[in-house]
C-alpha cells in the first residue's frame, strides 16, 4: 500500500498520444520528486471513452496503451495507475498496472468496481461529479464486500451543470473518514466540462489554489495531468499544467503538505 506520510503525487499525461511523451514526462517527474521525497506514481489512459465528441482523440487503445505503460514502468521505474471502464479491461490492465482507477462517471458500476478489486491491485475510486461525499460510503461498500481492502478515495469537483466544477473543501475530511487516503484530482476540478462546445475547456490557473487548499484540508496527495504544451494536448489541454511548472509547484505543495502534518 501506499505510504501516507509522504506526499502523494499521481501525474501524467491525461491520454497516452506517444511511448515518447510518456517517458518524457515519467522521467522528469520521477527525477523531480526523487529529489522532493514525493512519492510519485505515473498516470495515463490508454482510452478516453468518456470524451465530449465522437471526433475526440481517445487514445491507442487497450493492449497498444498498455504496452506504452509497460515500457514506463519498466525504463523509469515508477508505478502506474490507469483507468478501467470494464470488467475485462480491469483484468487485463492488472497486468501492467500498480493502480486501477475506476473513473468518476462510473463510480457507481457494482460489476466494474468487483472486477477492478478482484484483480488484487490498489483501487483509486474517484467520486462522481454528481455524488455527495457522504455517497462515496456507499462505494466504498460495493469495493468492500467484493472483498477489497486496499483503496484510494479521490476527489475531483462536483456539477451543477452549466460547464462548470465546483470543489468544496469539506469533502476531504468527509472522505478521509472512510478510513482510506484521500486524494484531490487538482486538474479535472478546474475543467469546464462541455465548455468549448464540441470539447472541454478549463482553467489552469487554479488548479495550484485547489491542489494547495486540498492539502491544507488533509488529503494525502495530488493527482494532476501534466504535458510539455499543454495547449496543443489532445485531450484535457486547458486545465493541464504544462510539465515546466511542476517542480515549482510540487515545492509549494511540500510545504502545505509539511506544515499539516
Amino acid at each position: 500500500m501506499i505510504a501516507t506520510d509522504r506526499l502523494i503525487l499521481i501525474a501524467g499525461p491525461c491520454v497516452i498520444e506517444s511511448e515518447g511523451l510518456c517517458l518524457r514526462v515519467a522521467s522528469a517527474l520521477k527525477k523531480t520528486c526523487d529529489q522532493l521525497g514525493v512519492f510519485y506514481v505515473f498516470k495515463a489512459s490508454y482510452d478516453k471513452a468518456n470524451r465530449t465528441s465522437a471526433k475526440s482523440f481517445r487514445g491507442p487503445g487497450l493492449q497498444p496503451g498498455l504496452d506504452v505503460l509497460a515500457n514506463v514502468r519498466a525504463r523509469v521505474g515508477v508505478p502506474i495507475l490507469t483507468d478501467v471502464h470494464t470488467e475485462a479491461q480491469a483484468a487485463a490492465a492488472a497486468r501492467v498496472a500498480d493502480i486501477l482507477q475506476i473513473p468518476a462517471f462510473l463510480c457507481r458500476q457494482t460489476d466494474l468496481i468487483a472486477a477492478a478489486v478482484r484483480t488484487g491491485r490498489i483501487v483509486n475510486l474517484k467520486k462522481g461529479q454528481f455524488l455527495s461525499p457522504e455517497e462515496m460510503g456507499q462505494v466504498v461498500g460495493k469495493a468492500k464486500s467484493a472483498g477489497g481492502k486496499k483503496f484510494l478515495l479521490t476527489e475531483r469537483g462536483t456539477t451543477f451543470g452549466y460547464h462548470n466544477l465546483v470543489a468544496d473543501m469539506r469533502s476531504i475530511p468527509i472522505m478521509c473518514g472512510l478510513g482510506f487516503p484521500v486524494i484531490f484530482d487538482a486538474t479535472h476540478s478546474v475543467q469546464l466540462p462541455g465548455g468549448g462546445g464540441d470539447r472541454s475547456g478549463g482553467q489552469r490557473e487554479f488548479a495550484p489554489v485547489l491542489a494547495r487548499s486540498a492539502l491544507a484540508a488533509g488529503a494525502s496527495g495530488i493527482f494532476i495531468e501534466t504535458h510539455p504544451d499543454p495547449d496543443h494536448a489532445l485531450s484535457d489541454g486547458p486545465n493541464m499544467i504544462p510539465l515546466a511548472a511542476m517542480p515549482a509547484l510540487l515545492k509549494s505543495l511540500l510545504k502545505v503538505h509539511s506544515a499539516v502534518k
